[in-house]
């Protein structure tokens, strides 16, 4: 399974992004997987942001982030989505998705694969 996400950038607190993190491999056709989003700022360890099973039908997102951050994901096309309001500058890190784990999971060791991180900025 290959993860790629996308969609970080400098944006100003009070603003809106759209993380998007796009999934291959037959691995990953094959197998309903729930997946994640997490975050690490420097210095600061890995943090769970936001769950969703194979079905989209449950989700759990971290309470730091509920009601700002929403996630979704589109199976037809093996993509996952972070919908990110209100941002503040403590969002500020870089974002991973994550694959692997049949039910929605909230430790990043319960995912087997990761992409490669997009970085979100956001100033006061």
């Amino acid at each position: 399974v290959q993860l790629q996400a996308s969609g970080g950038g400098l944006v100003q607190s009070g603003d809106s992004l759209r993380l998007s993190c796009a999934a291959s491999g037959r691995s990953f056709r094959s197998y309903a997987y729930a997946m994640g989003w997490f975050r690490q700022a420097p210095g600061k360890e890995r943090e769970f942001v936001a769950a969703i099973s194979w079905s989209g039908s449950s989700t759990y997102v971290a309470d730091s982030v509920k009601g700002r951050f929403t996630i979704s994901r589109d199976n037809a096309k093996n993509t996952l989505y972070l919908q990110m309001n209100s941002l503040k500058p403590e969002d500020t890190a870089v974002y991973y998705c994550a694959a692997g784990t049949s039910q929605i999971a909230t430790m990043w060791s319960d995912y087997d694969f990761w992409g490669q991180g997009t970085q979100v900025t956001v100033s006061s």
